[in-house]
C-alpha cells in the first residue's frame, strides 16, 4: 500500500501541474483518485466513530429533558452520517469515472472542468459555466 493511502485530505497538496502536460494526464487521474481515497477513508472513519459514539454513550436517562437532549444529539449525528453516506456513494461514482478514464470532463457540455475547481471539488461533474445555469434554473423553479 502507497504511503498516499494513509494521508489525510488535508495533507495531500494541491496537483503542480508540468510544462505541456496534457489535461487529465496519468499523473493528475492518480492525484485526484488519492485525494478521493482519502477524503473516502476519512469520512468512513467518522461513520466508525458515530457508532462507537451511540453504542457506548447511550444512557437511559431518568430525566425527560435529558433523554430528549440525547435523542436530538443523535438524531443530528445521523443525519450528518447519512449525508456523508451519499457523498461516499458520490465519491465511489466518481472513483469509477477516474477507472473508465472518464474523469474531468463536464457531463453537460464535455468541455475540461479544470484542475482548480477539481481541487476545490473532486466529485465535480459540470464545469463551472453549466453548474451556474443549473443553480440558476434551480432558482428560478424556487421563485
Amino acid at each position: 500500500m502507497n504511503d498516499k493511502n494513509r494521508m489525510p485530505v488535508e495533507d495531500i497538496a494541491p496537483y503542480q501541474e508540468q510544462d505541456g502536460e496534457e489535461y487529465m494526464s496519468t499523473g493528475q487521474l492518480e492525484h485526484f483518485r488519492q485525494l478521493l481515497l482519502a477524503w473516502k477513508r476519512q469520512l468512513q472513519e467518522e461513520v466508525e466513530r458515530t457508532v462507537h459514539h451511540m453504542r457506548d454513550d447511550a444512557t437511559n436517562y431518568a430525566d425527560p429533558a435529558d433523554r430528549a437532549t440525547q435523542e436530538e444529539e443523535f438524531a443530528l449525528e445521523l443525519r450528518t452520517r447519512d449525508r456523508e453516506r451519499k457523498l461516499i456513494r458520490k465519491i465511489d461514482q466518481t472513483l469509477e469515472a477516474i477507472r473508465k478514464d472518464d474523469y474531468g470532463f463536464c457531463e453537460q457540455c464535455g468541455v475540461e472542468i479544470g484542475l482548480r475547481r477539481l481541487e476545490a471539488r473532486p466529485t465535480a461533474t459540470l464545469c463551472i459555466d453549466c453548474k451556474t445555469l443549473e443553480e440558476i434554473r434551480e432558482k428560478q423553479r424556487v421563485a
